[in-house]
């Protein structure tokens, strides 16, 4: 990955999952619909793309995070960001 796709942020990522834990990429614009690059990490073709526009199988992401706990502290690769749940609709008793 370049510096400048490190730096820039196609949208605004969630927290960091611990290593073997696995990613929520929910969000539509993980899916490229125009076309797949290869993953930049297993180098196979992929629609999939990070919170930096980076072409990665969220697998591989997952299986990168648990090999380098330290590095992805910096987060190369993260969750989707999670609403705030308003305190006032939990029904829980």
């Amino acid at each position: 990955m370049t510096a400048r796709a490190r730096k820039t942020l196609v949208w605004e990522p969630g927290e960091i999952p611990a290593p073997g834990a696995l990613l929520d990429w929910r969000d539509g614009r993980h899916f490229d619909h125009r076309h797949d690059r290869p993953c930049a990490l297993c180098a196979r073709p992929t629609p999939m793309r990070s919170h930096h526009g980076e072409p990665a199988h969220k697998t591989c992401a997952e299986s990168w995070i648990t090999a380098h706990p330290t590095e992805a502290r910096l987060g190369r690769f993260a969750s989707d960001t999670q609403p705030k749940r308003a305190r006032d609709t939990d029904d829980h008793a």
